[in-house]
């Protein structure tokens, strides 16, 4: 598996489905992948936590004071912004950032 780092333990030696964005089970950039990113108004947010819980590849990290997508790993799937109850997650077109796009 060329995306294991050496002295990394096999994605199969995982003890649950449960992830972080900066553990072995999300060392592939997938982020390439999504049409839409979601965008957080911290504003409105209420840092219920709902997005962290509800994020399928688990790719909101915390801080402490805030929780943030990890774009690296989010594949725009949007359930964060759909389990938002502050409607606090905009899901927003990847062209309106196309400027920060790496040149391939």
């Amino acid at each position: 598996m060329g995306f294991i780092k050496e002295n990394e333990k096999c994605l199969c030696e995982t003890e649950a489905c449960w992830s972080y964005s900066d553990k072995l089970l999300l060392c592939l950039d997938t982020s390439s992948w999504r049409t839409q990113r979601p965008v957080v108004d911290y504003e409105t947010c209420n840092c219920c936590g709902l997005c962290f819980v509800f994020c399928p590849p688990q790719c909101i990290t915390e801080d402490g004071e805030k929780f943030t997508p990890n774009l690296d790993f989010c594949k725009g799937c949007g359930v964060c912004a759909k389990e938002c109850p502050k409607g606090a997650i905009k899901m927003i077109s990847e062209g309106e950032y196309a400027d920060e796009c790496p040149s391939r």
